[in-house]
């Protein structure tokens, strides 16, 4: 899949669907089945939004504005992206 291909969504199918939260609870990552994710920083909502992939463990984000990150899924539970680590809640 293209990162140039936003105009669809392509539902996920993995076991990391739902929210995953910094343990301080200042990031709050929401994986969604349709492909996209929301993620809030703060009192910020919807600060970050885009579409992602799962292939295995690793997750890679296409961000709306353009910027692209990854991740790896440690375990079922816990997720390291960018620096941090958020846990499934």
């Amino acid at each position: 899949m293209s990162p140039q291909s936003t105009s669809h969504h392509q539902p996920q199918n993995h076991a990391y669907v739902g929210m995953w939260v910094t343990d301080d609870g200042r990031i709050r990552h929401e994986l969604l089945p349709n492909g996209r994710y929301d993620e809030a920083r703060g009192s910020r909502q919807s600060a970050y939004q885009g579409r992602y992939v799962v292939t295995g463990n690793q997750i890679d984000y296409w961000d709306d504005t353009g910027f692209t990150a990854d991740g790896v899924f440690v375990d079922d539970n816990t997720l390291h992206h960018a620096g941090m680590i958020l846990r499934r809640q």
